[in-house]
């Protein structure tokens, strides 16, 4: 059986330029889109934080407008229900075997800005996997756990892949970029990434080698059936 590993933040804030406390977490929309078409496709689903924490929802992500309406809200409530024990009880990242998976997916919300960024399993295990050519796939502020990759020489293993992520545009429209202590885009850019950035909020992935890359939470449909077909290219 196909096995994907979805790593998310552990996160439940961000810390912003004057130290106060932005709530945070995943993004509904991210985990529950790419987990809900990995199941249906028959993938046994693992998912993982660091030190084995519940992860948390970033309640705005489950409102009617962030949502299409009501309906739209209460599926993705619906649907983190009955995965609620998986997500009260994931996988601990620093345990995680990353040779057990066939792919390898990591959704957004700002909760990476604050973790993952900086987490040095999750730097090795996304090292890894992007060696071994298995499918790695990261979601609009979930690149942000690629900053924390390294080579025994000190670089950065996604220097020159084409990428994308919550661009600087978007993060202004939503009103953080002035009160970010940084952003994204930016950091990845001063890395050596091939940034490349759509219109604000339009579905929007990369493909770059194996690596899967969405711009916002629009991007999660799209980035999950490319993910789902490069696992048949790569088995």
């Amino acid at each position: 059986m196909t096995a994907a590993l979805i790593v998310i933040s552990g996160a439940d804030h961000w810390t912003l330029k004057d130290g106060t406390r932005h709530p945070t977490g995943y993004w509904a929309e991210e985990l529950v889109v790419p987990h809900r078409t990995f199941r249906a496709a028959g993938v046994d689903v693992t998912l993982a934080t660091p030190g084995g924490a519940a992860p948390t929802v970033d309640r705005s992500s489950l409102t009617p407008d962030a949502n299409g309406g009501e309906d739209g809200a209460d599926a993705m409530v619906a649907y983190l229900a009955t995965i609620q024990d998986e997500l009260s009880h994931p996988a601990t990242l620093e345990d995680v075997d990353p040779d057990a998976y066939d792919l390898v997916f990591y959704p957004g919300g700002h909760g990476p800005m604050e973790d993952l960024a900086t987490n040095d399993a999750s730097g090795r295990l996304l090292t890894k996997v992007l060696d071994s050519g298995a499918p790695v796939g990261v979601l609009c502020h979930a690149p942000a756990a690629l900053l924390a990759a390294r080579r025994p020489d000190g670089s950065w293993p996604f220097a020159g892949y084409r990428l994308t992520s919550f661009t600087d545009a978007e993060e202004a429209k939503v009103g953080l970029a002035e009160k970010a202590p940084w952003l994204l885009q930016d950091r990845l850019v001063e890395q050596g990434a091939r940034f490349v950035g759509a219109p604000p909020f339009t579905p929007h992935t990369v493909v770059d080698r194996n690596l899967y890359t969405g711009q916002n939470p629009a991007s999660s449909a799209e980035l999950a059936e490319e993910l789902l077909q490069a696992v048949r290219v790569h088995r």
